[in-house]
């Protein structure tokens, strides 16, 4: 019995030796990137995930972080398509990971999904780089889901005027059967039919089909100059795109931001060049420094989403220095505050200096790659790339 003193007096000696801070006393903080690593945007979520990577070596670098904690990346697959596996993937994340908050989902659907499943009963915030579904913009989130990209709201109407600005009147027009297709057809037509175009048909086409040839016979019976294509670059869109080609019923193609890869130009090759389509993009100071720091770690700063992803996993770790803490709960009131200033304005490369500045109790504005500004229910407010394939590259026309 009486080493018992002794046990506790010595407890609490290596108890106060640990400098004690609140949460900034936590040397290990872990990130979910929970992308479809596997289905139908396995061609670009790599890209995402080393983004978002980039920016937690950023700060991992700079050992400013709520006074010196690291930040652990852990990557989940959502699948992209795949509800059932995307909650398994993100509880995983939660509950045996125990990830601060999570980068992802990607996709509309799962992001959804792992929102009312996982994400609000865990108190988890999300950051998504690029669900667009405009449906998540009123989805209940209880102030935990935020994204850098832009509501397909916004993006029905720039693909309208881009349409009509290249004379096109008459569309056919195709979409994923999920959220992120629907949800983005329903935007296109609407907008289009008010700016005076007609959409002569809408119809919806499954992912991995090994036959498209129905469907591209219905869209080609219902005419129209140009078929829209609401897809995903490495599944159903694709084969859209090759079976109206094989069929000769359309020779030109709009290719909203599922479309945008170089593996679907390497799948098709020359009967691409001249269709055109939209990615989300800015041409910023912050989005030069991204490209550079990219190409430097050795991957492709101009794929889809890439400088969203970096955003998304800035935004969630310079909040924790805002809020003083990496508890969810606590760093979600200052997403907003962090992304729209008034403050210093941070660009990529400039994370320990926005870190620094939080810390001193100074404000920022932070801008990253994509001239982050979120409006409404925490959503990017948006500006788009405009392009044109060009001799098997996507040449940008202007921003939008």
């Amino acid at each position: 019995m009486r080493k018992l003193p002794i046990a506790i007096m010595a407890a609490a000696l290596l108890a106060s030796a640990v400098p004690f801070s609140g949460a900034a006393s936590a040397k290990d903080i872990k990130i979910g990137v929970l992308l479809g690593f596997t289905g139908p945007l396995e061609s670009v979520t790599p890209m995402m995930g080393k983004s978002a990577e980039m920016a937690i070596k950023e700060v991992n670098d700079s050992h400013a972080l709520l006074g010196g904690a690291t930040v652990e990346a852990v990557r989940g697959d959502d699948t992209c398509t795949d509800a059932a596996a995307a909650t398994a993937a993100a509880t995983r994340l939660v509950t045996s990971d125990h990830v601060a908050a999570i980068v992802g989902g990607d996709c509309s659907g799962v992001t959804g999904a792992v929102l009312q499943a996982v994400a609000r009963p865990n108190g988890v915030v999300m950051i998504s780089p690029s669900a667009t579904s405009p449906a998540l913009s009123t989805a209940p989130d209880d102030g935990l889901f935020f994204r850098t990209a832009p509501s397909d709201a916004r993006q029905g109407v720039v693909m309208a005027k881009v349409i009509m600005k290249r004379g096109y009147k008459t569309v056919a027009l195709t979409y994923t059967n999920n959220d992120y297709g629907k949800g983005l057809a329903d935007a296109f037509k609407a907008a289009f039919t008010k700016a005076g175009g007609k959409v002569t048909i809408s119809v919806p086409h499954e992912d991995n089909k090994a036959d498209y040839s129905a469907e591209v016979g219905t869209l080609a019976s219902a005419g129209g100059k140009l078929l829209v294509v609401a897809g995903y670059v490495d599944k159903g869109g694709k084969g859209i795109i090759q079976g109206a080609l094989d069929a000769g019923a359309f020779s030109k193609f709009y290719l909203p931001d599922g479309m945008y890869g170089d593996s679907l130009i390497k799948a098709i090759g020359k009967p691409l060049n001249g269709s055109f389509g939209d990615v989300p993009g800015i041409k910023s100071v912050g989005h030069t420094r991204f490209l550079a720091m990219a190409k430097k770690a050795g991957f492709d700063g101009t794929s889809s989403y890439t400088g969203e992803s970096y955003d998304a996993a800035a935004l969630i770790l310079l909040s924790m220095e805002a809020a003083k803490s990496s508890k969810s709960a606590d760093f979600k009131k200052k997403v907003m505050e962090v992304a729209n200033g008034p403050g210093v304005k941070i660009y990529p490369g400039d994370l320990a200096k926005g870190l620094k500045l939080l810390a001193a109790g100074k404000k920022i504005n932070y801008e990253g790659a994509t001239g982050v500004h979120l409006v409404g229910p925490g959503e990017a407010a948006g500006s788009y790339r405009i392009y044109t394939i060009k001799n098997g590259k996507q040449v940008t026309d202007y921003y939008d």
